[in-house]
């Protein structure tokens, strides 16, 4: 374990309430979800953003609900198999016990027309929140793509394109289109490797003698 994150090793406790609080604010589905999952580990410290986003990138070739093993991968990260279960449970508690209620309480009303209305406002603002989302993951990524060069910032863009392509045009399945830009990006990045960083000039140290 980094030095960064065993400062930042949050206590099981904490880990639990903290998702707790995550579940108890999900609203809006996934995207509000991932939201708050970032905005969490980004004030405690237990994740950076550019390893948020490789951890979201991990959670997309394996099957399943995605946040579910995002939380399972940071809460095993923080505090191994404990950290798992706190994360865990404090996630799908509250969601859980909210699913039942609301499922009972929204089968007696969903024909009334402010609830239709209600519904129709909700949708668009789920949208927003998706894009919002993906903008601010994609913040670090590019910024690491933009150093390493023009043409590696024109890659990244072409595969994010046309995976979107893909999805929105085709239907391809989202593990094709994972895998086939691991591939792009494994032959595309062969060839025009990262530019390398330049290093700043250090000022010499000492005072140069002056000349008569």
């Amino acid at each position: 374990m980094s030095d960064k994150l065993q400062k930042h090793r949050p206590g099981l406790w904490q880990l639990f309430t903290t998702w707790l609080i995550i579940g108890i604010q999900s609203f809006g589905g996934g995207s509000s979800t991932l939201i708050l999952i970032q905005r969490a580990c980004s004030q405690h410290g237990w994740v950076d953003e550019g390893e948020f986003v490789r951890l979201w990138a991990l959670v997309q070739i394996a099957p399943g609900i995605n946040l579910i093993k995002l939380t399972i991968l940071i809460g095993h990260r923080l505090r191994g198999w404990a950290g798992l279960l706190s994360a865990s449970a404090g996630l799908l508690l509250p969601s859980a016990a909210a699913t039942v209620l609301m499922t009972a309480g929204f089968t007696a009303i969903r024909g009334q027309p402010l609830v239709q209305a209600a519904m129709r406002g909700i949708l668009p603002a789920t949208i927003g929140l998706s894009l919002a989302m993906a903008v601010q993951m994609a913040q670090p990524l590019f910024s690491q793509a933009r150093k390493e060069g023009r043409a590696r910032l024109g890659l990244h863009l072409a595969i994010l394109v046309g995976a979107a392509l893909l999805m929105a045009v085709n239907g391809v399945s989202p593990l094709v289109v994972l895998l086939a830009a691991g591939a792009a990006a494994l032959l595309l990045f062969t060839f025009f490797p990262a530019k390398p960083p330049v290093e700043p000039v250090k000022p010499v140290s000492g005072t140069q003698e002056e000349t008569p």
